[in-house]
């Protein structure tokens, strides 16, 4: 008898709907998902079976979620994947403690010196991986002693949080994903306002690189049980989401090949340095200057707009599945150029700086190479509320870009 496969997720937003549309392609198979409410992009769907808990953000409530479920499928293959920071933190604590579970995640050790930006680019610094210049802050400060010349670069700076999961437990109105601060009097304003709603954790002041969204590049790699890297596959943004809490977010991506990236290499030796295993995202920027890229942060966990990486031929689940636990040396490299897309094309083609980009795209979209994560087939065929609930999504990008994108184009 054929084990049955189950995909067991955190998370209920695009991540999620991405990671259930690799294992819905690959094996056919319907994921079961766990979060603390519903949200848009998973809602209707018949490849997601979606369970509320409410206080699914308490690690005893996850833990016993996840023990529950999997005495309740004795025979099956669960796979868990994680698919926000919050959920991605977690399962990296509990995993020991979750033996039924295939878990591609990271080892807990590794938590706190690579989720928190400040340590991560300490470790970049190690291998010569170039970050932008930083200054590093752990409370609140005045504008004298955040001036160009004590930081040692000039405004506008980039201001964010070393600890995304951290910050993210801390609301407060205005809350925004990362911050552009034109004067030190503006800087000042942002730490108090982020500190004063309770956030502890270091803070990340960055010397601001120009250029839009178009400079920016997504890299994902894949390690196995091992801490060999397996697949490693690089996306070119076209566009960003804009929205305040968004911002940073892909909305369209081609991808490249690997080698388009001149520290590929030595984010792989990072990586099997660190004994580094399952998925890891990095966002990375171009300078404009010839072969100076620069990057941000690593996420520990598939990227939100993963789905690049499945449609461009490196399906994700087939990754968790067949190549997790096996034994390799051999690393696959996304080399098919694809057109990935939250937004609809029209969005992508109208809010794209680069041209060249934007006729790439449109040459992949005419040769098929084209593929959106929310327009799947056999998810919207015979389910007119899960096909409106998407056109609602698409037709709120429009809006969303119409109001948020920085200028008019």
């Amino acid at each position: 008898m054929k084990e049955q496969l189950i995909p067991v997720l955190l998370g209920a937003d695009l991540n999620c709907y991405n990671v259930a549309r690799a294992f819905h392609e690959a094996y056919g198979v319907v994921s079961y998902a766990f979060g603390r409410y519903a949200i848009s992009a998973t809602k209707y769907s018949r490849i997601i079976r979606f369970t509320a808990v409410p206080q699914m953000d308490d690690e005893e409530v996850l833990l016993k979620t996840l023990t529950d479920f999997a005495d309740a499928h004795p025979d099956a293959k669960l796979i868990l994947f994680a698919c926000t920071d919050d959920y991605a933190a977690m399962m990296m604590r509990l995993k020991d403690k979750l033996p039924r579970y295939i878990a591609p995640c990271p080892p807990a050790h590794l938590l706190d010196s690579l989720s928190k930006k400040a340590e991560f680019y300490e470790i970049c610094e190690k291998y010569g991986i170039p970050y932008p210049k930083t200054a590093v802050m752990s409370e609140p400060a005045k504008s004298d002693a955040l001036t160009a010349e004590t930081l040692g670069f000039p405004y506008p700076i980039v201001v964010k949080p070393s600890s995304s999961v951290a910050y993210w437990k801390h609301p407060f109105d205005g809350m925004k994903k990362v911050y552009i601060a034109d004067t030190a009097d503006e800087a000042e304003r942002i730490l108090a306002e982020i500190y004063g709603a309770g956030y502890n954790d270091k803070m990340i002041l960055q010397e601001f690189i120009p250029g839009g969204d178009a400079h920016m590049r997504v890299l994902t790699a894949f390690s196995d049980k091992n801490g060999k890297v397996r697949a490693m596959c690089l996306g070119h943004t076209m566009i960003e989401e804009h929205t305040p809490k968004g911002l940073g977010n892909h909305a369209a991506i081609v991808t490249e090949p690997v080698t388009n990236l001149p520290f590929y290499d030595k984010i792989r030796l990072m990586l099997e340095d660190l004994g580094y295993t399952g998925f890891s995202n990095f966002d990375i920027k171009f300078t404009g200057l010839e072969d100076d890229f620069r990057i941000f942060e690593i996420n520990l966990r598939q990227g939100r707009s993963n789905f690049y990486v499945t449609a461009s031929g490196i399906n994700i689940a087939r990754l968790a599945t067949e190549v997790y636990e096996s034994d390799g040396n051999e690393c696959v490299f996304g080399e098919k150029p694809h057109f990935w897309h939250l937004v609809p094309r029209s969005v992508a083609y109208t809010y794209t700086e680069d041209g060249e980009l934007v006729k790439t795209a449109r040459t992949l979209q005419k040769s098929g190479e084209d593929t959106s994560s929310l327009l799947y087939k056999p998810d919207l065929r015979w389910n007119p509320m899960r096909f409106i609930c998407v056109m609602e999504i698409l037709r709120r990008q429009k809006k969303k870009f119409k109001k948020y994108y920085p200028k008019n184009v």
